[in-house]
């Protein structure tokens, strides 16, 4: 076996000096690396705490502008098991024990084999304190009354909506004004129909911190305020 040997010259390797710049480039480009997938990291946990922070808002906005689209017209006289009347303030509402914010009666129910009810429903929304006493602001809460035909006490459905919460204000608009109190039952006020459009605002807890805010138009209207009655 024939083994040829060749001479490496100086100019073939690399020197010290070589090897430490290259070692040091390849620290620095590793280093802005970690440094770009560690800030990535942290803008995805800030957007998904953003996003979490904010899911609740959007259903619980979403569902109010639901239900207030599909509110069902008052019906004058004495008769409103199914069409009852729409309040708005500091209102007990059957049921409840504590004030709502809101009372109205719209056809946002889901219709079901195993529950005889219609699409008509009592709904209310009101501020409650947090179960832990320790968190800031209150919880809104949307009740609900499906078995509006009962002869008895009716179950009502308590479903959390979000929590957080500074306060929570429903104005209501009659083509001229906006009031802060509406009521159909003519007990304490003239509104035997339904306002032109209601507007809802949540404020959340911190004074930095921007309203939610919504306006609902109301396309359902009585055609006449006068009560009918029967000779």
């Amino acid at each position: 076996m024939k083994i040829v040997l060749h001479k490496v010259s100086s100019g073939d390797a690399f020197t010290l000096i070589e090897m430490i710049l290259a070692i040091g480039v390849a620290a620095i480009v590793l280093i802005t690396v970690i440094t770009v997938f560690f800030a990535a990291l942290r803008l995805r946990e800030s957007t998904q705490e953003l996003v979490d922070n904010e899911t609740p808002v959007d259903q619980a906005l979403n569902m109010m502008e639901r239900d207030l689209q599909c509110i069902v017209t008052p019906t004058n006289g004495t008769s409103k098991v199914l069409s009852g009347d729409f309040r708005v303030g500091n209102i007990i509402s059957s049921g409840t024990a504590t004030p709502v914010a809101i009372e109205m009666f719209t056809a946002t129910g889901n219709l079901s084999d195993s529950k005889p009810w219609g699409d008509i429903q009592r709904v209310t929304y009101e501020l409650r304190d947090p179960v832990d006493r320790s968190q800031p602001g209150k919880d809104l809460y949307r009740s609900v009354t499906r078995d509006l035909l009962s002869t008895a006490t009716p179950e009502v459905e308590d479903q959390w909506m979000m929590s957080g919460v500074e306060s929570l204000t429903i104005s209501c608009y009659d083509g001229t004004q906006w009031w802060s109190t509406w009521d159909t039952t003519g007990l304490t006020s003239s509104d035997t129909n339904l306002p032109v459009a209601v507007r809802v605002d949540v404020q959340p807890v911190g004074n930095q911190t921007t309203p939610f805010e919504i306006i609902v138009p109301i396309d359902s209207q009585t055609i006449t305020n006068m009560t009918l009655t029967t000779p």
